[in-house]
């Protein structure tokens, strides 16, 4: 598994790593051993990234992967997990208080089995900025939280999450230099949208670390398609039904070009995916170690055409 370095945290990431979301059991149930085989057949795949959330499942996939941890040496992985979003009882809650921020640290450690967190960071500021103190809350408060927990060596780097890009760059904008190290944004480096690349010199004169994530755009580059509660607008679902079915006509499954695509650029460190299937994570594995068809790739943005780019609010 190719390594690239992560900005400024020197951190060396693997090309590909684990979103651990689907081990909280948002969209179906899981189970628990199998789960858990996915967690070990990434490490042993290569992969040596993992992210995970308290949102994620309301708890439960830091749970989860917690007891995956405990099989694993502390030195096998990268481990990232954040702030800002909770939920208890099928109910979502936000709360960017410095105060919650440091809280939710001390309580993932514990869920995770770990003494350290190497990153952390503020899971979807764009919710933030319809709540009382906007974005400016997250740069005068929750950060600042972050980096004291930084300097007392609880977490290792500090760093923002977003389906926004604009969003991450206000943020940026509006803190001393260095608070932001690291940056995740979904959904904008894909087959079907690649904004991300817009704000790549940007990122890069920062400093800052890029994390890309979901690139099958939330199921929209996939055989199964879009999943009915999908927010993307309805061409666009449209237009990835149409290349899904172009790359099957060429028996060049979508998922294996998208995935492909998404680590192709040196200059995105690293790109996240979610599965509670070690069958699922083995295949991908497959899939970034084959050259990718370059000449696919153009023909399914073509499909795409007008459509690329188009993109939704968080939900």
């Amino acid at each position: 598994m190719e390594k690239r370095i992560l900005g400024r945290t020197g951190l060396s990431v693997s090309s590909l790593s684990f979103g651990a979301s689907s081990l909280g059991g948002v969209f179906h149930d899981i189970d628990e051993g199998r789960a858990l085989e996915a967690v070990y057949t990434a490490i042993d795949g290569g992969m040596n990234l993992i992210d995970v959330s308290p949102y994620y499942g309301h708890y439960k996939a830091e749970t989860v992967l917690g007891k995956a941890l405990r099989q694993i040496p502390r030195d096998k992985y990268i481990l990232s997990t954040k702030v800002g979003r909770y939920g208890k009882n099928g109910v979502n809650t936000w709360d960017y208080s410095g105060k919650r921020a440091q809280e939710s640290v001390y309580e993932s450690m514990d869920r995770l089995g770990v003494e350290h967190i190497d990153l952390i960071h503020v899971h979807d500021i764009e919710f933030q900025a319809s709540l009382p103190g906007g974005l400016q809350k997250v740069a005068e408060e929750t950060l600042p939280a972050l980096v004291e927990l930084k300097e007392k060596g609880v977490v290792s780097h500090v760093g923002i999450t977003d389906l926004q890009l604009e969003n991450l760059r206000w943020v940026i904008d509006h803190t001393p230099d260095g608070t932001v190290e690291t940056v995740l944004n979904f959904c904008h480096y894909c087959l079907c949208d690649d904004a991300l690349a817009d704000y790549l010199d940007y990122f890069e004169q920062h400093g800052i670390g890029l994390i890309n994530a979901s690139p099958l755009s939330m199921g929209l580059l996939s055989s199964r398609g879009a999943p009915a509660w999908h927010p993307a607008p309805k061409p666009l679902v449209e237009a990835c039904r149409k290349a899904t079915e172009y790359c099957a006509q060429n028996g060049y499954p979508i998922e294996k070009l998208a995935m492909q695509f998404a680590v192709s650029n040196p200059r995105v460190p690293t790109t996240l995916f979610s599965s509670a299937n070690p069958d699922n994570v083995r295949r991908n594995l497959e899939y970034v170690d084959e050259p990718i068809d370059w000449q696919l790739v153009k023909d399914v943005q073509e499909i795409i055409g007008p459509a690329m780019r188009f993109t939704w609010n968080n939900t």
